[in-house]
C-alpha cells in the first residue's frame, strides 16, 4: 500500500467506545471473554484450553512474545525478535544477522546472549496488599511504598526458588495489582533463523503494510543444565493452509497501550513527548548511515540497531498522526467526560476528588523536567558502554540496602536477569559506542543550552567530540571485567579507573535526584489519581474493559480476514508466487540466491502471510497464531498501516494483525533451507 496515504487513513481511524467493540481488547488469562467468543464464533473455549494456551506461551527478555511448539523446548518466534542474537553471533567472516542461521544438530544450537524466556505459571490477586501500602500517600512516598510493597510480594511468591521470577503488575493505571509468577529460562539458544534479506523482504517500504512476503520467522531452543528443557505442554503444529473466516487467537505480551490515558497525557505525548522523539530518531538514524557508509565492517555492525531505530520511528510517526486526528481527539474527550458525569452520579467516596485535575497539572511539571529527565537520567539510547556502567554502579549501590528499599529494577527478585543482562558475552563495538555516546552528548548541549547545570555535568569542560572518545575506551566491553566489577560490589566500583565507570558515578547523584523530583510531581501524583480514575471505570464498566497492555500475558481473539478501504478489497492471503512477481532484484526487493534456487521446487500456492483481526500491538511479536482446535497456525511480526494508532484504540473496519503462516514456513524450511531435522521435529509435535 501507498506510503503516500498514511496522513488521511489514520486520521479516520481509532474510533472507540469505552466499551470492547467485536474483536477489540488484550485481555488477561484470568478475565477473558469465553462465553462473549463462544458465543459470537462458535468456538468451544474452555479454561482446559486457556491453561493449555497459557502454559505454552513464552515471553522474551528481548521485549518480544513467542510459543512452545515441540515437546523438546522449541519456541516459535520472529527472526527480528533474535536479530540482536544473530548480530552477537556474526564476526566479518559470519554475518548471520544478513544471511541466516541454521543448527542442523543439537551440538550447533548456539546461546543467545542476555535473552530469557518466561512461561506464565500462575496469577494471583494482590491489589488490597498494594493499594493498602500506597493508602494516604503521594509523590516519592507512595513510589516508595508501592517499591517496597511489591518487592516483599515478589520475595514471598517466589522465595529462594531459582528457577522462578515473580513480578507485581500495574493493571488499569492501578486499578488492579496482580503477582505474575513465571517459570524461566535463562540458557536460550538460537536454531534457526532466515535472515533479514528474506524476514524483512520489502523492507521499510512495506514495514506495517500488507500484502506482505516475509518469512519472519525463527526457533529458538530452551535448555537447562546443559540439556534441552522437556515441555509436553506444548502447541502443535498445524501446517495446512488456512481458511478465510476462520476464528484465531493471539496470546502474547502486547508491550504497551496508551488508551485509558487522560486527554492531558495524550496532549502531553502529541506536543512534546513524540515530537522530541522523531527529531532526535531522524537525526540518528542519518548519523547511523552516514556511519555505515565509512566501510562495510561499520555496515554490518550498526545494522540491528539502523533497523530497529527506522520501525520505531515509523511506529512513533503513526502515532503522532493519530494524535493529530481532531476525530480521534475529540473521541478522548467525549468519552472522558461520559466517565466523569457518570462519577457524579455514584458514591466513590469523599476522597475521591478531582483525579484528572490533578493529572492535568502534573503535565505541567512533567514538561518542565523533561529534557533533563531525558537526558540525564535517560542517558544515551543504544550504548551498551554507558547501560553496563550504570548497572553495575546502581546494583553495586543498591545492594548495600535492604530489597525493599531499593530503586525499582534492582530489588533481590529482579537482580537475578539484570546480572545475566550484564554478564553475557556479547560484542561490543567502540567505534559505534563513540557515535552514540557523542550524538547524545552533543543533543543534551543542544537542548539545555551550553549555560544548563545538566549540560556543565554531563560534559564539564569537555566537548563532546574529546568526552565521547574517552568513554568509547572503556574495558566494560569486556566481561571478564564486568564479573569482576558485579562480584567485587561497592568497593570494587569505587576503586575502578574505568573511564565510564568514573564518569557514571560523577553524574549518578544528580540523576538520582532529577529521578527523585519526577516521582513526587509526576509519578507519584498521576499514579494515585490514575487509581482513582481506574475506581471510577469499574463502578461504571465493570469488567467489560481490559487494562491497558503491560509487556504481560494477553490474549486477542478475531478471525482471518482482510478489509476493504474506499473501495478496495485486501485480500487476507499473500502466496509464494507473489514474492517472485515483487521481487526486482534490487533492495529491499532482492531475493536471497537460496529463494532463488529453489523456486521452482516451492508450491507457489503456499499461503504466505496473513491478515487478521486480532488487537494487538509491539511486544505481540513472535506470538502465535492460534485456532479453535489450540494449533499454531502463524506468528504474528507486523499490523497493518492502520494499526499504527493501535496505542490509542482499535477500529475493528481498518486494524489488522499480519502473521507469517506455518504453512509457509514449514515448505522454507525443507525446499529452501534444507533444515530437514526442524521440519520433521515440528511436523512430530
Amino acid at each position: 500500500m501507498n506510503r503516500s496515504v498514511l496522513a488521511p487513513l489514520l486520521a479516520g481511524a481509532v474510533l472507540v467506545p469505552s466499551s470492547a467493540l467485536a474483536d477489540e481488547g488484550m485481555w488477561t488469562f484470568d478475565n477473558f471473554p469465553i462465553a462473549k467468543v463462544n458465543a459470537e464464533y462458535g468456538t468451544h473455549i474452555d479454561q482446559a484450553w486457556l491453561d493449555h494456551v497459557r502454559g505454552a506461551s513464552a515471553r522474551l527478555s528481548t521485549g518480544c512474545s513467542s510459543s512452545v511448539v515441540t515437546a523438546t523446548g522449541l519456541l516459535l518466534t520472529n527472526n527480528h525478535c533474535v536479530a540482536g542474537c544473530t548480530q552477537d553471533l556474526s564476526t566479518k567472516a559470519h554475518d548471520y544477522y544478513t544471511h541466516g542461521y541454521i543448527a542442523h544438530a543439537r551440538q550447533e544450537e548456539r546461546k543467545c546472549a542476555g535473552m530469557q524466556a518466561e512461561i506464565l505459571a500462575a496469577i494471583t490477586d494482590v491489589t488490597p496488599q498494594m493499594q493498602s501500602a500506597g493508602r494516604g500517600l503521594t509523590g516519592g512516598a507512595l513510589v516508595k511504598a508501592r517499591t517496597a510493597a511489591s518487592a516483599n510480594i515478589e520475595k514471598q511468591g517466589c522465595g529462594d526458588d531459582p528457577r522462578f521470577r515473580c513480578q507485581v503488575v500495574d493493571l488499569y493505571h492501578g486499578g488492579q495489582f496482580k503477582l505474575y509468577k513465571y517459570r524461566k529460562y535463562s540458557d536460550v539458544r538460537l536454531v534457526f533463523s532466515p535472515g533479514v534479506q528474506t524476514a524483512f523482504f520489502g523492507g521499510d517500504p512495506d514495514n506495517f503494510n500488507f500484502p506482505r512476503y516475509d518469512l519472519d520467522s525463527a526457533f529458538v531452543r530452551l535448555y537447562e543444565n546443559g540439556a534441552p528443557v522437556a515441555t509436553p505442554d506444548h502447541l502443535k503444529w498445524n501446517a495446512s493452509a488456512p481458511v478465510a473466516g476462520e476464528p484465531v487467537f493471539v496470546s502474547g505480551n502486547p508491550g504497551g497501550t496508551d488508551r485509558q490515558l487522560t486527554v492531558p497525557q495524550l496532549e502531553t505525548q502529541r506536543d512534546l513527548q513524540i515530537p522530541m522523539t522523531l527529531v532526535q530518531f531522524s537525526e540518528l538514524r542519518g548519523r547511523l548511515i552516514r556511519f555505515s557508509e565509512e566501510s562495510p565492517e561499520n555496515k554490518r555492525i550498526a545494522q540491528d540497531m539502523l533497523f530497529g531505530l527506522e520501525n520505531s520511528y515509523k511506529v512513533y510517526f503513526g502515532r503522532l498522526f493519530a494524535l493529530n486526528s481532531g476525530d480521534l481527539m475529540a473521541q478522548k474527550q467525549a468519552q472522558e467526560a461520559a466517565l466523569r458525569a457518570k462519577v457524579s452520579q455514584l458514591n466513590l467516596g469523599p476522597d475521591f476528588g478531582d483525579p484528572w485535575t490533578t493529572i492535568a497539572r502534573a503535565q505541567t511539571d512533567l514538561a518542565a523536567l523533561y529534557l533533563p529527565y531525558r537526558m540525564v537520567e535517560g542517558g544515551p539510547s543504544g550504548s551498551d558502554l554507558f547501560r553496563y556502567a550504570r548497572s553495575l554502579v546502581r546494583a553495586a549501590a543498591e545492594r548495600q540496602k535492604p530489597s525493599a528499599e531499593r530503586l525499582p529494577g534492582y530489588s533481590d527478585t529482579q537482580l537475578p536477569l539484570l546480572e545475566k543482562q550484564v554478564l553475557d558475552v556479547v560484542p561490543v563495538y567502540p567505534k559505534l559506542e563513540q557515535q552514540l555516546l557523542e550524538f547524545w552528548l552533543s543533543k543534551s548541549r543542544e537542548y539545555l543550552t551550553a549555560d544548563n547545570p545538566y549540560t556543565h555535568l554531563l560534559l564539564g569542560r569537555d566537548s563532546p567530540e574529546d568526552l565521547s572518545a574517552k568513554l568509547a575506551q572503556s574495558k566494560l566491553g569486556d566481561a571478564a571485567v564486568r564479573k569482576q566489577l558485579w562480584d567485587g560490589g561497592w568497593a570494587a566500583i569505587q576503586a575502578s579507573k574505568d573511564p565510564m565507570i568514573q564518569y557514571v558515578l560523577r553524574i549518578d547523584p544528580e540523576a538520582r535526584k532529577l529521578r527523585t523530583e519526577y516521582d513526587n510531581r509526576v509519578t507519584g501524583p498521576v499514579s494515585a489519581a490514575s487509581e482513582k480514575i481506574a475506581k471510577a471505570r469499574f463502578a461504571a464498566y465493570g469488567d467489560t474493559i481490559y487494562p491497558d497492555a503491560t509487556f504481560t500475558l494477553r490474549l486477542s481473539y478475531g478471525k482471518i480476514e482482510g478489509w476493504t478501504h474506499n473501495g478496495t478489497v485486501v485480500p487476507p492471503f499473500t502466496y509464494f508466487k507473489g514474492l517472485y512477481e515483487r521481487a526486482t532484484g534490487k533492495p529491499p526487493f532482492q531475493l536471497d540466491p537460496r529463494w532463488v534456487a529453489a523456486k521452482g521446487s516451492l508450491n507457489p500456492d503456499t499461503v504466505f502471510d496473513i491478515s487478521s483481526s486480532n488487537d494487538i500491538i509491539g511486544g505481540n511479536s513472535g506470538s502465535p497464531l492460534i485456532n479453535a482446535r489450540g494449533e499454531v497456525i502463524g506468528a504474528i511480526f507486523d499490523g497493518n498501516i492502520y494499526s499504527l494508532g493501535g496505542d490509542y484504540g482499535y477500529d475493528p473496519v481498518l486494524n489488522r494483525a499480519v502473521s507469517v503462516s506455518t504453512a509457509a514456513v514449514s515448505e522454507a524450511l525443507r525446499k529452501v533451507y534444507h533444515a530437514d531435522a526442524l521440519a520433521d521435529e515440528l511436523a512430530g509435535s
